[in-house]
């Protein structure tokens, strides 16, 4: 059981969606300044950011080192009209489907240079230009749906039929007053029965203002704009200057510290974005260590050990004895994992552990 997670980042053309994209992936990727420069979905792995893995690493002096990664798909500019086949329309709608959260890059920079899709510097609107595409391709699902088992609830008594509908006419509702379901309050069983649907104003969405560099450290009135709109849905902000991140690309590790020093920033942007998004989705990381492999495995949180050792193998799932467990904070505290067990830090867990963040695990098991 794989734990891949994909985030697809969407925008109108033109507000630095592919510069981002480029930057996540160091692929050089068409980023022309003309709408449709990426045509089919490109897909980046990064790496999570995890000093706990260098920190392992350092410790163990391992063979291979394996972290964490989170995988971006960059979704082909939208245009309005979108739901109804303008651009690239459904195939954008259906590459979009298919990612776990979406991340929207708004333009929030004025640059003569670069030409806007709409003429003007608006973030909000834009914001809602790609919303309503959205809610009217949600709204079609939700019809469809309707129509096909409106008739089989009439006819019979199916309960699970009749709650279906129910749900449905509460979402048109909604989104016929031109609101995403995100910002609708479901039950954990509502939400199982949208699942097979694959909604897309569902899903969770982070906002990525793109900024000039000489605005990275200042909020300017388009980032407010959009932080206030953000907060009414529950959705996050990253600030973010894709400038910066694509020159940061370049660079090798400690080059990139010294030049984030001397812009005053503490983490670049994309490595927010990944811990943004990483957190957005409930996901969270165990590790293992040994002279063979330091490695980061990521679990969504609220999953127990066993389930957590299936994601190293289904072997490890189905034999499962007990979890040899000791956290990160002890070892880094303690130094070594033979201190780590002398301070009796090191614990035996059972099938209904749940596993927590920094993890060091060791499993056994028996197939």
């Amino acid at each position: 059981m794989k734990m891949s997670l994909t985030a697809g980042i969407v925008g109108l053309p033109n507000v630095g969606k592919s510069t981002l994209f480029n930057a996540i992936t160091k692929q050089n990727i068409l980023a022309a300044n003309y709408p449709f420069a990426t045509i089919e979905p490109n897909v980046g792995m990064v790496t999570v950011p995890d000093r706990r893995v260098e920190f392992l690493k350092e410790l163990y002096k391992p063979k291979k080192t394996i972290p964490a990664t989170f995988e971006f798909t960059d979704i082909a500019g939208l245009v309005k009209g979108a739901s109804k086949g303008e651009g690239l329309g459904n195939k954008f709608l259906s590459h979009i489907r298919e990612v776990d959260a979406i991340c929207e890059v708004v333009r929030c920079f004025e640059d003569s240079g670069i030409t806007h899709v709409t003429g003007n510097v608006d973030p909000i609107r834009d914001v809602e230009i790609i919303e309503v595409e959205l809610i009217l391709a949600d709204l079609e699902v939700v019809e469809n749906r309707l129509t096909k088992i409106g008739r089989k609830a009439k006819l019979s008594s199916d309960k699970e039929a009749k709650a279906e509908i129910e749900l449905l006419e509460k979402i048109k509702t909604h989104l016929l007053s031109n609101k995403s379901i995100r910002s609708l309050e479901l039950t954990d069983e509502e939400k199982r029965i949208l699942k097979p649907f694959n909604l897309l104003t569902i899903k969770p969405i982070i906002y990525v203002a793109n900024v000039n560099e000489d605005e990275i450290n200042t909020q300017n009135e388009h980032v407010n704009k959009l932080k206030n709109f953000a907060a009414k849905e529950n959705a996050l902000v990253v600030v973010i200057c894709a400038k910066i991140e694509a020159e940061l690309s370049e660079l090798d590790d400690n080059d990139k510290l010294e030049f984030l020093k001397e812009m005053g920033i503490e983490e670049s942007g994309l490595d927010k974005l990944i811990k943004s998004a990483y957190a957005l989705l409930g996901l969270e990381t165990f590790l293992t260590a040994g002279p063979d492999e330091v490695r980061a495995w990521t679990f969504k949180k609220g999953m127990k050990a066993p389930e957590c050792a299936g994601i190293i193998h289904t072997d490890f799932q189905k034999g499962f004895i007990k979890a040899e467990i000791m956290s990160f904070e002890d070892l880094e505290k303690h130094g070594t994992e033979l201190k780590v067990k002398e301070a009796g830090k090191m614990r035996l867990e059972g099938k209904e552990y749940i596993m927590q963040d920094g993890d060091i695990c060791y499993f056994r098991f028996n197939v």
